[in-house]
């Protein structure tokens, strides 16, 4: 058992925690909106496999850069004031990727986009680690991470409406009118968060950056972190020109894949978010882990298959894939120290998206299309990759659960 007690949220922290679950959903559904287009783009836009690889890897490796360039500078203001800067930020790159008309200003725009997106992910995230006690933060985690299954419960299937309906350029038009809406909560609600500034030592950006880096314990937990995501990214941007030429399933199915994924997310992540908190988390992963490298092997081998079969597989691979995400957050989250939150939540968050990035890049390169029709070439040798990456993620993992086991004895 990890708490003994369970502390109850607050009114406060119920908003915010509302507020944060749509802040994640629509930075999620703008990085994830380019897989179920991807078809639509790969046609509209006349680029390949690889091509789109770079499409998805520009917004990632430039998320990372910015991260880590931020870093420095993450305890030094006050946590409201940085978020809303970036935020708006994201919003401009966003418009600007509706309003790109060629590969190349797509690529250019999702650079801009991932520049701040990174940044803002990154401060969502050492928010919910300021503003919500360790007892709390497994739920916390759940919540918040709810956003991507209202992604995919909504912003997907209509995003995949509109790009099919109107051109894949409305879908970011959407989210752009969505999220000022959301900038507009967050200076409302969102009150300023300073505690960690009087905390501050090192007054240097850089030597604030280097101090973070030098330390042992953290650089454990970036290695955990940066290879917690890399197998999805690897198969996530194929995902939808694998199941439509590939498993068969026609662009007007495709919607109730992510639908049915969605909702399983909204019913799993808080369930998991509960049990974080109360049930070893090490134990958890390794168990979400386990059931991934089994339900990616029956995945990435599917030929033409009915589609409540597709359903099925789908949903079991994502069950086991969430199960991971709550358990490897919440202990991620008691690595830091709180005058280093800003600067290790900036950095983690970096190697996130430089693995993510790398999984989308050696994807592209991997993954083999004749031309825009023909089925994917390779997609069973990258769920292999992508199964030896949860293995040994299980392993860095299991070194963080123990650093913090040490720490805990050790007081």
């Amino acid at each position: 058992m990890n708490q003994a007690v369970s502390q109850p949220f607050s009114t406060y922290q119920k908003r915010i925690l509302l507020l944060m679950a749509l802040i994640q959903f629509s930075i999620i559904l703008d990085f994830m909106i380019i897989s179920p287009i991807g078809d639509i783009l790969m046609k509209t836009l006349s680029i390949n496999t690889t091509q789109f690889g770079l499409v998805v890897s520009a917004y990632a490796f430039s998320a990372a850069i910015a991260g880590i360039v931020a870093a420095g500078f993450m305890d030094k203001f006050d946590r409201k004031k940085l978020f809303l800067w970036f935020f708006s930020g994201f919003i401009l790159g966003t418009l600007a990727c509706a309003l790109s008309h060629n590969y190349w200003q797509l690529v250019l725009a999702r650079v801009v986009t991932g520049i701040f997106a990174g940044v803002s992910s990154a401060t969502l995230f050492t928010l919910v680690i300021d503003i919500f006690a360790p007892q709390q933060r497994g739920r916390a985690m759940g919540v918040v991470q709810m956003g991507f299954g209202v992604s995919q419960v909504v912003g997907i299937p209509l995003s995949l409406f509109i790009a099919t309906h109107l051109g894949w350029e409305f879908s970011f038009i959407a989210i752009v009118i969505l999220t000022l809406a959301i900038l507009v909560a967050t200076g409302l609600i969102l009150q300023p968060v300073t505690e960690h500034l009087a905390q501050q030592q090192h007054k240097n950006p850089f030597v604030h950056f280097v101090k973070v880096l030098s330390q042992s314990d953290y650089r454990t937990g970036f290695a955990a972190v940066m290879f917690l995501t890399i197998g999805g990214f690897m198969l996530m941007p194929f995902t939808a020109p694998f199941l439509i030429n590939n498993v068969q399933v026609t662009a007007e199915q495709l919607p109730l894949i992510y639908l049915s994924t969605g909702l399983l997310s909204l019913a799993v992540m808080p369930l998991m978010g509960k049990f974080s908190d109360r049930y070893d988390r090490f134990t958890l992963f390794t168990i979400g882990s386990v059931g991934a490298v089994v339900m990616v092997f029956f995945y990435t081998h599917m030929s033409a298959t009915p589609l409540w079969l597709v359903i099925l597989i789908n949903l079991l691979m994502f069950t086991f894939i969430l199960c991971r995400m709550a358990p490897a957050m919440a202990l991620n989250s008691m690595v830091a120290k709180p005058e280093d939150r800003g600067a290790y939540m900036a950095i983690s968050s970096s190697l996130q998206q430089i693995a993510g990035g790398l999984g989308a890049f050696i994807a592209g390169m991997v993954i083999v299309q004749q031309d825009a029709h023909s089925p994917l070439q390779h997609f069973d040798l990258l769920g292999y990759i992508a199964m030896g990456i949860f293995i040994l993620c299980v392993f860095l993992v299991g070194r963080v659960s123990k650093l913090l086991t040490a720490r805990k004895l050790a007081h």
